[in-house]
């Protein structure tokens, strides 16, 4: 009789725990490198040195009624720099910005007054030219392919030409008449720049309705399709149109939504002064820009937020009224704006590299 013998598996104990190996593809970042990598961190700290800054260099700037009038001053841009900033984040800028500001009120102002209309007519008269003009640079972008340096530069010239010419056929002047004693002036003139008083401080409403906008503006972008959308066609807008993005629809209705900030910002000048000149807005669409690039948008697109521009509107405000407030000569002031591009541009590259670096 033979024997058969059966081999028995061999019960081997598992290897003791080790730390884990990592191939840096999974491993986390510091936190300081997660927030550097936010766009609107850098631009924090910058606007907070320059608080900081003329909180020495102008004693002034300590005083409540000070502080309301930068942000105010700061307001006028932000407002405008929203729209701009999302339009960047689009892929796309717009030089019109600045002389359509000018071109709204004047539509408003001189539509009422010449025609003896209630002025909420020339109101809603100039919100839609303000649209129109919008909806045309983006259409005549899209369906001509045109950089829109090239669109808004000639719709920057068309508008300025526009704008003299038109006030000087109709009032003989190049400034618009006095609307203050017009029907619906009081009531318009309460929601684009009415005051209010905090703390014994007053404070212009289009501060309350920039910090709104910034809100709903930062919403739109993190919480809605439309701001992927957004994004998307601010990265490739080839690739944005293969997986199903609306490309035509989001780069026109960006281009609107700077015609609908000209128009607030254009009516806020209206009924703050009564009257408008009709050469203003020239050079504004450059500070609009800057804000947005300061505040973190990439020229290239794809890239930013809604509350950079926002810290990037109070620096300007900040310089602007804190060299008047420390008793410098007025005349540096642009020359202190390009100082801080040139500077945001900078730390906004470092902080990419730093943030990406593994």
């Amino acid at each position: 009789m033979s024997m058969t013998q059966q081999a028995t598996p061999a019960v081997g104990t598992p290897p003791a725990p080790g730390p884990k190996q990592s191939d840096g593809r999974t491993r986390q970042r510091p936190l300081a490198l997660r927030l550097l990598a936010r766009p609107e961190v850098g631009v924090f700290l910058g606007a907070v040195a320059v608080l900081v800054f003329f909180l020495f260099a102008a004693p002034p700037v300590r005083d409540g009624s000070s502080m309301a009038n930068i942000l105010y001053q700061s307001s006028t841009i932000g407002i405008m720099a929203l729209p701009v900033a999302l339009l960047m984040i689009g892929g796309e800028f717009d030089l019109s910005a600045g002389v359509a500001v000018i071109t709204s009120a004047l539509t408003a102002s001189m539509l009422s007054y010449q025609l003896t209309m209630n002025i909420w007519v020339g109101v809603i008269v100039a919100l839609l030219v303000s649209l129109a003009i919008g909806a045309f640079n983006g259409w005549l972008l899209v369906k001509t392919g045109l950089p829109s340096f090239l669109v808004t530069l000639g719709t920057f010239l068309i508008l300025q030409g526009v704008n003299l010419a038109i006030t000087k056929l109709v009032t003989g002047n190049v400034a618009t008449d006095d609307i203050s004693d017009m029907d619906g002036f009081t009531q318009a003139q309460k929601l684009f720049a009415s005051t209010f008083t905090v703390g014994g401080v007053n404070v212009k409403i289009t501060v309350v309705w920039w910090l709104a906008f910034a809100a709903l503006a930062t919403w739109v972008l993190l919480r809605t399709k439309y701001g992927n959308w957004i994004f998307a066609v601010g990265g490739n807008k080839d690739s944005a149109r293969a997986v199903g993005v609306p490309v035509t629809f989001t780069k026109i209705s960006l281009f609107m939504l700077v015609g609908f900030g000209a128009w607030f910002v254009g009516m806020h000048q209206l009924f703050s002064f009564n009257t408008v000149q009709s050469g203003e807005g020239v050079g504004q669409e450059l500070i609009y820009i800057a804000a947005a690039v300061i505040g973190g948008c990439l020229l290239t697109g794809g890239y930013g937020s809604a509350i950079g521009p926002v810290f990037g509107a109070f620096m300007f405000g900040m310089v602007q009224q804190g060299i008047v407030y420390a008793g410098w000569n007025p005349d540096w002031f642009k020359a202190f704006l390009g100082v801080m591009l040139l500077g945001a541009v900078l730390i906004n590259l470092w902080v990419q590299r730093t943030a990406t670096r593994r």
